[in-house]
């Protein structure tokens, strides 16, 4: 490490306090970006850490065969620093693990390409140390595995309607499912964004509903949109999850579960609010294992879930450990066993999330008679913050119809 490399890095950190972290330069379709910790403990004369691990969700996690990536420390300094250069289209979390190992992982882990199960688990236990990036402006959150993650978006990454604007809402009512199919109870979150019109409005359950009413918030960008006209006053139901063992049960091609949803939530709803009781309209939204569910749902039920907005899809399930072999819906889809025409659907996966990827590449085209089909790849990983921009694109897609039959489509959009 040179001592001018040192000053050029040491300049670029005094401007960080004001700057924020990370630094981004972009030249053409390249971002340049540096990530920056400071040492509360102090140089490597007195701090115990010995590494910095970085994970960025779809770059340094185990979806890549990439061994595990450190910041180094400057000499002389409580100043980490690590760098990469990404497509500016990017946008992903990350958070920082301090360390005071000098090496977490497995031989396994860091052979040449890495063990992906052995990356797997050396991540999982080092993720309970993580911690959010300090020095980001923006809000952090709760990553899928429980873990503070921060927000990096570069500037070509696509617009993320209604996520930063602060609209008034009308606060969500908390509700109880005690349902006895599937014996058990959970909360779900009913919000409505119109009342002039409350039979003509359309409905959308959304999967993971604890996450999007509690670990990144849905509603203001919701109303933002419908006040825009780019959404129709609508019906949203958030059913909770309850906890990991349950979502990977229930949201693996479960028929009871959206049985007791048929049988026992919808119902529970009619007692709560109107809609428009139309298939045509009526859309199961989900993320990986939810996108699988979502999926799922409206292919066997067409009757009444007639649009299915799947996000990084699991359709590799039950099959991950298998290369070569198709997931169950594929399967049927091929076989004849399930139909697609009534349906609208709209599908996307990420460009790092590459068994996602390869398993929504291969069952897109065995949609193809859908009514409507919608496909996009996003670049960036298995990732929330990706993901609550296509929620959004998702639900104007499929409810375009719903806008045009009320008028909102100006000839314009």
């Amino acid at each position: 490490m040179t001592g001018g490399w040192e000053s050029d890095a040491q300049t670029a950190w005094r401007q960080q306090p004001e700057l924020g972290s990370p630094s981004v330069v972009t030249e053409g379709d390249i971002s340049t970006v540096t990530f920056y910790w400071r040492d509360p403990t102090g140089t490597e004369l007195t701090s115990p850490i010995r590494r910095v691990w970085i994970y960025i969700t779809g770059v340094t996690d185990h979806h890549q065969q990439r061994a595990p990536q450190s910041l180094q420390r400057i000499s002389g300094t409580d100043i980490w620093q690590w760098q990469i250069r990404l497509n500016a289209g990017w946008r992903g979390s990350y958070c920082f693990i301090p360390s005071r190992n000098e090496n977490d992982f497995s031989a396994a882990a860091l052979q040449n390409p890495p063990d992906r199960m052995a990356l797997r688990e050396g991540w999982r236990k080092l993720l309970p140390q993580a911690i959010a990036d300090p020095l980001n402006p923006l809000t952090s959150w709760r990553g899928g595995r429980g873990h503070p993650v921060s927000a990096l978006h570069l500037p070509q990454a696509p617009a993320q309607p209604g996520w930063s604007d602060k609209a008034a809402f009308t606060a969500p009512r908390c509700l109880t499912w005690q349902s006895k199919r599937l014996g058990n109870q959970r909360r779900v979150w009913l919000f409505t964004t119109g009342e002039s019109e409350p039979e003509r409005r359309p409905l959308a359950i959304l999967l993971d509903g604890q996450f999007w009413a509690e670990q990144m918030p849905i509603w203001s960008a919701l109303q933002a949109e419908t006040d825009r006209g780019h959404l129709p006053p609508a019906v949203y139901l958030l059913p909770d999850v309850i906890d990991t063992q349950h979502r990977s049960e229930e949201l693996t091609c479960n028929a009871e579960f959206w049985l007791a949803v048929q049988e026992e939530l919808m119902p529970m709803l009619s007692e709560q609010t109107l809609w428009r009781d139309d298939p045509a309209t009526t859309v199961i939204a989900g993320q990986s294992f939810g996108g699988l569910s979502a999926l799922y749902a409206a292919l066997h039920w067409p009757q009444r879930f007639g649009c299915a907005l799947s996000q990084s899809g699991s359709f590799w399930w039950p099959h991950r450990q298998r290369t070569g072999e198709e997931g169950r819906l594929a399967q049927q889809l091929k076989q004849g066993e399930l139909d697609a025409s009534p349906l609208s659907i709209y599908l996307e996966a990420g460009l790092r999330e590459p068994v996602v990827l390869h398993a929504n590449q291969h069952i897109y085209p065995l949609l193809q008679n859908a009514q409507s089909l919608h496909y996009r790849l996003f670049d960036g990983g298995h990732d929330a913050l990706c993901w609550r921009g296509g929620l959004i694109n998702g639900l104007v897609t499929l409810w375009q119809p719903v806008r045009a039959l009320s008028g909102v489509i100006d000839g314009t959009e």
